[in-house]
């Protein structure tokens, strides 16, 4: 059945479909946020209908298909026609080729003209084999994309073309439109609109000398995740981080930034902040321990230097300790054995809320991936676990908890 035409459509969504074998799958997201509300203009590039027709889009969308620049019955300009009047572009699935062509600026379509001749935010939802999606030019293209304020959704791994198996899986139509929802309709409506929410990241880093640091393996990948989302879901977000590589926000202009290197840096930011925050998730790996750095580099050739560590600060039982009334703790864990148990001592000690935890030893997990699969463990719930998917979808997870929390 084809869904009505709604009275006063929420918003305007251009749905760009690129030639891929996941285009099968824009089918349903069509139908989906079209039973959300939206007024959703399907865009088809020419490979696109090489898998996929125009009519099928034309039936379910809130107007005909477009696959031209040219001979458009309705408008002799359709890309800023569309452009214009977007309140989000959706490309999905968003290949290698359309990737490589918007990072460059290109017009040679519909679809990259009206993503060039649009002020609305962009959402991609990449699709394509393991070995396309690993090419550093492909990563290059989406950082520079990011760094533009692009958002990117995915990809899943799981069964491709083919029948093989591994990253490059366009997310599911279920996931691009929850996404698509708190975009939308985060900013007046989100789950978390108009609270202020504090947020950690990456590993902090200990000076030995002007040289050398001690430090631990984490990306930040999982703050810089919550920090997004949490955005999207209409926060005010503060993201104090110590990461140093280019993991950029999708977010661009609504999280403000605070870089800091050293445990003791972290805790100054956090702790001077945490009284005006109605949420506190500490994502980053705090170091345990620091030590006084020598003020000259170290000389290999006088041996093996002595060093004392000395134990830093404790942020999350600081927190807890000075928590007020209506305040949300999260803390975060890594384990390798007893993962549950471990994690549920730690909440208790620390005093927070929650403690997401996850198993680093597992596949998949933890530092430095794409993907995590954690639990949580809260103060008077039941555990929830969340098996292993995108850091995206894992934050979300979590700050819906949150949500539940604060209310």
């Amino acid at each position: 059945m084809i869904p009505s035409e709604p009275k006063a459509p929420s918003a305007r969504i251009v749905l760009g479909v690129a030639g891929g074998i996941a285009a099968y799958k824009s089918v349903d997201l069509t139908r989906r946020l079209r039973d959300r509300g939206y007024f959703v203009s399907p865009v088809l590039t020419p490979d696109a209908t090489r898998f996929v027709g125009a009519v099928t889009f034309s039936a379910l969308a809130s107007e005909p298909a477009r696959t031209s620049l040219y001979a458009d019955p309705t408008t002799p300009i359709p890309h800023t026609y569309l452009g214009q009047n977007a309140d989000l572009i959706v490309v999905a699935p968003a290949t290698a080729h359309v990737i490589a062509r918007y990072a460059m600026g290109l017009a040679d379509d519909l679809l990259m003209a009206t993503l060039l001749a649009s002020r609305a935010p962009v959402l991609l939802c990449p699709a394509m084999h393991t070995e396309m999606w690993e090419q550093p030019s492909v990563q290059e293209n989406l950082a520079t994309l990011r760094r533009r304020g692009v958002m990117v959704l995915g990809p899943d791994s799981g069964v491709l073309a083919g029948g093989d198996v591994g990253a490059g899986r366009m997310v599911e139509p279920s996931e691009i439109v929850d996404t698509v929802v708190s975009i939308l309709e985060g900013h007046g409506g989100g789950l978390l609109a108009g609270r202020r929410v504090l947020i950690t990241a990456g590993g902090t880093r200990e000076a030995i000398d002007p040289v050398r640091v001690i430090t631990n393996r984490s990306s930040g990948r999982q703050g810089y995740a919550l920090a997004e989302v949490a955005a999207r879901l209409g926060a005010e977000v503060t993201l104090v981080t110590t990461t140093t590589r280019e993991i950029a926000l999708d977010v661009r202009g609504r999280v403000d930034v605070v870089s800091v290197a050293s445990a003791g840096e972290m805790a100054d930011a956090v702790l001077s902040r945490s009284d005006a925050s109605d949420v506190v998730v500490m994502a980053a790996a705090v170091s345990d321990f620091t030590v006084v750095p020598q003020p000259q580099k170290i000389k290999k050739d006088l041996g093996p230097p002595e060093i004392s560590l000395v134990p830093t600060m404790d942020i999350l039982s600081a927190l807890g300790e000075r928590r007020r009334a209506g305040q949300v703790i999260v803390g975060f864990a890594a384990e390798t054995e007893s993962v549950v148990e471990r994690a549920t001592e730690k909440r208790r000690r620390k005093n927070a809320d929650l403690i997401v935890v996850n198993d680093v030893s597992a596949d998949g997990v933890g530092f430095d991936h794409e993907t995590n699969a954690v639990t949580m463990i809260f103060r008077d719930e039941p555990s929830v676990t969340v098996s292993l998917r995108s850091k995206e979808a894992v934050a979300y997870e979590i700050l819906a908890s949150v949500s539940s929390l604060l209310s």
